[in-house]
């Protein structure tokens, strides 16, 4: 919206009353013929300064005025102006300052007008007459008076100048007067008209105020009406801006629908393509399933003839089938009960043989025995092997040794010495005819018995070998053999109904104290402490490990065998200086009967009986109390074995045996009494320097055979 101009007001002429009015504020529209009316002026408010006027005297609306005469010039100084006497009291008009004349800027498109009258009178309203000066007269006259005069003349002369200058001066004055009564006269005439023209213009001005405000007041209703007009038309802009928005994104969803429509059709026609081929295949396929159809059908009828024909037949099957139930049903019964009589039988050749059987073993000489000291000739074997000879070729019971001598005479002496076992072990016997025989203990194991198999010799007779053996498969001592044994009869047996839960242990007895071979490694640390109960041992703070293959319990023998405490003597390198007991605990129950079994095998490898003059322990002190400690757990062994010997068997119950005496007796406190069957491995060596050491063994070895522990107990339990 356009800057409206600011229009004249009453206000602005107030100051001069309703008669006096600017001599410059307008024009008579009579005096412009083509001009109807006024029109609107804007004034620049920032001109008011700049064209305000000089001060007029206000000038009175009089009719006596045209006769006063006028103010006396100010710069008539010359005059005198007491001589002066006004011929009228004519009141001393206020000087006002009026308005000056503002710049107008003319909005109307008409063209000033022309006339010469209102030219004339508006330039002589705006110029004030020019008054003669007096000034000059006075000073013409007083320049003539002064080249006139004489020498300084008397007082009276020089009044007499005077004079004739207040009649010079008077007679200016007069002149004055007239020519200001005369100008005095046009302006009267001059204010007539204007006063005139200012009752014109005042009307038109007041017709030009009306017709401004009805204009301003039509011009802020079309400035409202334009407002309601944007503000409408803004709104249908916004509306039709979203709806295009809108209509863009259903556009886009349309193209996206579009897409994905011809993606769909696209798929669908390789759908139909495919499936058109299928139907293809499908129709050729049908018309020879058809044809199948037709001849499996007619088989059908005569399956169906020949179902009907064995209808009896089947019902022959079903009884004789439940004739066979009944019969399996029976033989699993009678296969129970010859079980439980081949446990009892087997149990009973075992007590036949003796509870305390004895094994004897002999070793092969090594190649390193038969080269000798270095430097030396290899030698025959009848050179360094003792006269060893196995006189029963049938049942391997019977071992001879002989020795010659010269007599006190001079004569050749020959000394022999038979003993019988319940096996002899020639040198080329391998591990798994040793094992052979040992096995049936194994079976009383599973059956719920205490087994206890156990080597004895002197050092380096073969002992560790013939337990735990060596690396290959041919080599594998009895410790391993036994476990593979019980894993594979306890998979036999778990198709008869029986389940079996097994555990192993290793420990080490080593100077009297017992190491767990299977432990964290802290040998010689950790107490461990023997508990007996009516039926099982067990020993205090071992770690006993759960084993479910016997490849584990070859992983745990390797463990056992690295820990176990080993030294060098002069009869045997790598000497056992302690006694190992591996321990196997198994039990099981069959879910048919309920009945349950507990079975224990102690598999022993103690340390080799040795003389100190011999193996020359008793240089060193730590060999010398191995040495003390083992001989002494061995004679402990004899001495439970003797005092067992006959007595207890022939019902004194009251003898006592010292199983405490050794850690290793008190330990096989169950596996050396009538609760266990107990095997001795005795190992010689086929050297004839230990022929000594072979005799004491096979000495001690020969009673062991002949005690009679009593008969072994079978640990069972009532069906819970």
């Amino acid at each position: 919206m356009s800057r409206l101009p600011r229009l004249h007001t009453d206000r602005e002429n107030e100051s001069v009353g309703s008669t006096i009015f600017s001599f410059t504020t307008s024009v008579p529209s009579s005096s412009f013929p083509g001009m109807t009316g006024m029109k609107r002026k804007a004034i620049n408010q920032g001109d008011d300064e700049q064209d305000r006027p000089r001060k007029l005297p206000a000038i009175q609306e009089s009719t006596a005025i045209s006769q006063l005469p006028l103010r006396p010039s100010k710069t008539a100084t010359n005059l005198n102006l007491q001589s002066i006497k006004p011929t009228s009291t004519i009141s001393k008009p206020p000087t006002t300052t009026t308005t000056g004349p503002q710049r107008i800027i003319t909005r109307a498109t008409s063209a000033p007008p022309k006339s010469s009258a209102v030219s004339s009178r508006l330039g002589t309203s705006t110029t004030r007459p020019p008054i003669p000066s007096r000034n000059v007269t006075v000073r013409s006259v007083s320049s003539t008076y002064s080249r006139t005069k004489a020498p300084p003349p008397d007082d009276e002369d020089r009044l007499q100048e005077l004079q004739n200058q207040v009649a010079l001066i008077e007679s200016a004055r007069a002149a004055d007067a007239a020519r200001l009564a005369a100008d005095m006269e046009s302006e009267r005439v001059k204010l007539s008209e204007l006063q005139a023209n200012h009752f014109v213009f005042s009307r038109e001005l007041a017709a030009a105020r009306s017709q401004e405000v009805s204009q301003k007041r039509e011009l802020m209703n079309f400035q409202d009406e334009v407002d309601l007009i944007k503000k409408k038309h803004a709104r249908e802009i916004a509306d039709l801006e979203a709806d295009i928005r809108k209509r863009d994104r259903k556009v886009q969803e349309l193209e996206e629908d579009l897409r994905l429509s011809a993606q769909d059709l696209s798929r669908e026609r390789t759908n139909s393509s495919i499936l058109k081929a299928t139907i293809s295949e499908q129709s050729t396929t049908h018309v020879a399933m058809k044809a199948q159809i037709n001849a499996l059908q007619a088989q059908l009828n005569a399956v169906q003839a020949s179902s009907d024909s064995n209808s009896s037949t089947a019902a022959e099957c079903r009884l004789k089938l439940e004739d066979a139930e009944r019969k399996v049903q029976r033989l699993e019964e009678d296969l129970h009960d010859a079980e439980m009589s081949r446990r009892r039988l087997h149990n009973m050749v075992q007590e036949l043989k003796g509870n305390i059987r004895v094994f004897c073993r002999v070793r092969p000489a090594l190649p390193s025995e038969l080269t000798g000291e270095p430097g030396e000739l290899p030698r025959d074997a009848s050179e360094v092997t003792a006269m060893i000879e196995y006189p029963d070729r049938l049942d391997h019971k019977e071992i001879v040794l002989s020795s010659t001598s010269e007599s006190a005479t001079g004569q050749e002496r020959k000394e022999t010495w038979q003993f019988t076992f319940d096996r002899v072990f020639e040198p080329q016997s391998t591990q798994s005819d040793v094992f052979e025989d040992i096995s049936q203990l194994a079976q009383s194991c599973i059956d719920g018995y205490n087994v206890c198999i156990f080597a004895y010799g002197q050092t380096g007779s073969g002992k560790s070998f013939t337990m735990e053996g060596g690396l290959s498969e041919s080599t594998k001592g009895m410790i391993p053999r036994a476990v593979e044994q019980v894993f594979q009869v306890t998979e036999v047996m778990r198709k008869k109904g029986w389940e079996y839960k097994m555990e192993g242990q290793f420990l080490e007895i080593y100077n009297e104290t017992i190491n767990d071979l299977l432990g964290t490694g802290e040998l010689d640390r950790k107490k461990h402490e023997i508990k007996h109960d009516k039926v099982s041992t067990r020993v205090t703070d071992v770690n006993v490990v759960p084993l479910h293959s016997a490849t584990q319990v070859q992983s745990l023998l390797s463990l056992a065998k690295s820990r176990r405490t080993v030294a060098a003597t002069l009869m045997n390198e790598r000497s056992s200086r302690s006694h190992s007991v591996f321990t196997l605990r198994l039990s099981g129950r069959n879910s048919a009967s309920g009945n349950t079994c507990e079975g224990t095998l102690n598999l022993v490898d103690l340390a080799g009986s040795e003389r100190l003059e011999k193996s020359g322990a008793g240089n060193d002190k730590d060999r010398l109390k191995e040495t003390q400690n083992i001989n002494k757990s061995l004679s402990a062994l004899g001495d439970v074995i003797i005092a067992a010997l006959g007595e207890k068997g022939e019902g004194k119950s009251d003898k006592h045996i010292p199983y405490r005496n050794s850690k290793l007796t008190y330990l096989l406190q169950h596996s050396l009494s009538g609760n266990s069957k107990t095997l001795m491995v005795l190992n010689l060596s086929p050297l004839s320097v230990h022929m000594n050491e072979s005799l004491c063994s096979l000495r001690f070895a020969t009673k062991v055979n002949n005690t009679n522990i009593g008969t072994a107990k079978k640990i069972t339990k009532a069906p819970s």
